[in-house]
């Protein structure tokens, strides 16, 4: 039966073939959104759902119980209700890094807007006013101490780029050590209020978890020089907004952003910011991810994040499995390659009524011995390993071990 796959946003031509190649049905409706989406999930009923910017909610997820896995066609996810999916046993995967240069450049082109006025320049042309005089004065970025909040993949593109621009680059990362920032060449930063307080460019690349929501906020905003610049293209929510434009208001802080507060569900609509109204900033429609070149690096991620799920069931770049279980005890059987041992052992366990945290049966090579290595939340008796042992004569060896904390 072939996998039913529902792609709900715009995604590339070539991929969505390569995905029918693949031997996947696959519905393609780029314009569904909300409750369209949430009805069209119930009648197509996919195995497989797709997104890009459309918002996948609880009750999209409900409304199908054969979904299986959420593929989100970029790198952020806060899109996505995770914890609806995982508490319905769906997987959610993203395509982390595959937009970073995109990012990365649309960051460094925001710099330059600030720095050139090139968009209310470009609004004046329009207008058919001719303001050299006011539009000739501009810094230049050259010499400019840049601050990166979040070293990752993007983090990492925009030091690049900043570096050929002869900018001196200042970063914290939760991750960065000074070590690793000797080997980028960059200026390590214990704190990003203390990557603030040096800096006349502060540019954000960290991913919307709960812990980064609202990380930079009064204090940090506070801790930036008069005048400096902020750029923001990775999540809104990662602002305090009223901080922002305090800032922006009160002390003279340039923003360049393509991200904000509330935005639209769809790709267009009315929008109605605080922010972006501020005179002092620059903005574009979260389109930093959005190059032919990003878009179809990511599609061809998408693609093979596919293609490893129907061959091994595993799911590349999940982001909802729990990295350490609750288990506390270690149950290893060496066992001989047949029918009906483990069912035997799981038995026992249910009897016992302990749960099983994680399962995994390794086969060695020839396909005749095997081990199975379940973790469990509680210790077993030794009746209950006796049992085990018991059950058949395939099984060579039980044994039971504490696990680390």
């Amino acid at each position: 039966m072939a996998v039913r796959v529902l792609i709900a946003d715009k995604f590339p031509d070539s991929a969505v073939e390569t995905i029918k190649g693949l031997g996947c049905e696959v519905s393609y409706e780029a314009s569904w959104k909300d409750s369209e989406l949430t009805d069209g999930m119930g009648k197509v009923k996919p195995e497989i759902l797709i997104v890009r910017s459309t918002k996948v909610s609880a009750e999209m997820i409900d409304a199908d119980k054969n979904l299986k896995l959420i593929i989100r066609a970029g790198a952020g996810y806060n899109t996505i209700d995770v914890a609806a999916a995982s508490a319905k046993s769906v997987y959610v995967a993203n395509c982390p890094g595959k937009n970073a240069v995109a990012v990365a450049e649309l960051a460094m082109g925001l710099m330059l807007c600030i720095d050139r006025h090139i968009a209310v320049g470009t609004a004046d042309l329009k207008a058919g006013k001719w303001n050299k005089a006011e539009y000739s004065k501009a810094d230049g970025i050259m010499g400019k101490k840049l601050g990166i909040i979040g070293t990752g993949r993007i983090g990492q593109e925009v030091i690049c780029r900043a570096k050929a621009f002869g900018m001196s680059v200042y970063a914290w990362s939760r991750s960065l050590t000074p070590e690793r920032a000797e080997e980028l060449g960059v200026v390590y930063c214990e704190s990003p209020v203390a990557c603030a307080k040096q800096v006349d460019i502060v540019s954000v690349h960290v991913a919307m978890t709960p812990d980064t929501k609202e990380m930079i906020g009064a204090e940090f905003f506070n801790a930036m020089q008069e005048g400096a610049w902020f750029i923001n293209t990775s999540r809104a929510e990662v602002t305090n907004e009223q901080a922002l434009i305090d800032a922006i208001t009160k002390r003279g802080i340039k923003a360049g952003l393509d991200v904000f507060h509330n935005e639209p569900g769809g790709k267009s609509g009315d929008f109605d910011s605080p922010v972006a109204k501020l005179p002092g900033v620059v903005g574009t429609h979260h389109i930093g991810a959005s190059t032919d070149q990003a878009q179809l690096a990511v599609a061809d991620e998408t693609v093979r994040i596919i293609s490893d799920y129907m061959n091994s069931g595993e799911v590349d770049n999940c982001v909802n499995l729990l990295i350490k279980t609750p288990a506390k005890f270690m149950l290893s059987i060496r066992h001989k390659n047949t029918v009906g041992i483990l069912a035997d052992v799981l038995d026992v366990i249910r009897d016992e009524k302990i749960n099983v945290e994680r399962m995994e049966n390794i086969i060695f090579k020839g396909a005749d011995g095997a081990c199975a290595n379940i973790q469990i939340d509680t210790d077993l008796s030794e009746k209950a390993l006796k049992r085990i042992e018991d059950s058949s004569h395939n099984i060579y060896s039980v044994s039971l071990s504490a696990m680390e904390e």
